[in-house]
């Protein structure tokens, strides 16, 4: 195989295929140290109510995490739902973003089995950070290079916005969960706010274009 050759773009079919295993498995990853606690449990004749008292933090650890990965696949699924040709970078940039769904189960399982303290959170938000800085590289490689896909510029933009808000707030979520820890966590409930947040960037973006006398901002530009 040339080098020629592996400059080619490929089209995106094993690639999408590809992240959804991907996913699954980390999806399904979240589950084994609740299965754990259950044969532990069972071993020690512990009741239901028990159970569930008992390891609470780790229940809401993993629906927290499985809701953010679904919410990050959806995501994903969106953003290159109509991209036609994946080129070597933009496959790094996305083995990247893998890496970080794959991760998650670990800090997921820190979170719900021991002791919570300020660097678990860093450890924990940091990698959600991660995922959207991933993202948002995605979309900014998209707009560079307009050939991949069919995507509109409208798309590409809103979508680098919506992630830049996301990294926002989770930044300021990050920042909460240092300072109040060991509750810190409820820091994530910003993200309620990324809708609004994301407006209020778009607006700020427009702005400063229409200041400097440049037609509204493109991802891309």
């Amino acid at each position: 195989m040339t080098d020629n050759t592996r400059a080619l773009p490929f089209r995106t079919e094993r690639f999408k295929a590809f992240v959804d295993a991907v996913v699954a498995i980390a999806m399904t990853l979240l589950i084994l140290p609740l299965m754990e606690s259950v044969s532990e449990a069972a071993s020690g004749h512990m009741s239901t109510a028990e159970f569930l008292n008992e390891h609470s933090g780790q229940l809401l650890s993993f629906g927290l995490s499985f809701l953010l990965i679904a919410t990050f696949w959806m995501g994903h699924h969106r953003q290159y739902r109509d991209v036609e040709w994946i080129t070597g970078p933009l496959l790094w940039i996305n083995v990247a973003w893998m890496a970080t769904i794959v991760w998650l189960p670990v800090p997921t399982a820190m979170i719900g089995q021991m002791d919570t303290d300020a660097l678990q959170a860093v450890v924990y938000i940091g990698t959600l950070i991660m995922t959207q800085v991933t993202t948002l590289a995605g979309w900014l490689y998209l707009a560079r290079h307009r050939e991949l896909s069919t995507v509109s510029t409208q798309t590409i933009r809103l979508g680098a916005i919506g992630d830049l808000a996301a990294i926002v707030l989770f930044g300021a979520a990050l920042v909460i969960a240092v300072a109040a820890s060991p509750n810190g966590y409820y820091g994530l409930l910003l993200l309620l706010l990324s809708d609004p947040m994301s407006r209020v960037l778009n607006r700020l973006f427009r702005s400063r274009s229409h200041e400097d006398g440049a037609p509204p901002i493109h991802a891309g530009s």
